[in-house]
């Protein structure tokens, strides 16, 4: 392999993320606003219960959650890099649309269960406890 060759092939896969992030990261903030009306939706529902658990130590328990799921958004650079060298270009851009809205469909689906399943029981437990 020639200098030019590896340079060439380098520009491409510079190329090839930099267009990814051009797609991915402005779709980051309308992601987090979706999980942020999710946890919202399920706060104001059940605010009864989740009033006892708001505490500043909760809050940085919500910001490493935060943390996760954007660091699980990074996923799908991955699997834009593939499939920008499996399809041609009209068709990887249709699939960019379908995996970042399954993937945001996905994550409010996750994150909805995670509070109804591993949240609240706590919560609403901790919440039976000091109202006796």
């Amino acid at each position: 392999m020639t200098s030019e060759q590896s340079i060439g092939e380098n520009q491409s896969a510079h190329f090839s993320i930099r267009n990814a992030a051009r797609f991915w990261e402005p779709r980051r903030i309308i992601y987090n606003a979706a999980l942020t009306a999710t946890a919202l939706f399920w706060l104001i529902k059940d605010w009864t219960h989740f009033l006892p658990a708001m505490t500043w130590s909760s809050l940085g328990i919500i910001s490493v959650l935060a943390l996760l799921a954007n660091l699980c958004y990074c996923t799908a650079y991955v699997s834009d890099l593939a499939i920008q060298q499996l399809l041609p270009n009209s068709s990887w851009t249709r699939s960019r649309w379908a995996i970042w809205s399954l993937g945001t469909l996905f994550a409010m689906f996750f994150e909805s269960y995670w509070i109804n399943d591993e949240i609240y029981p706590y919560v609403s437990h901790t919440a039976s406890l000091l109202w006796r």
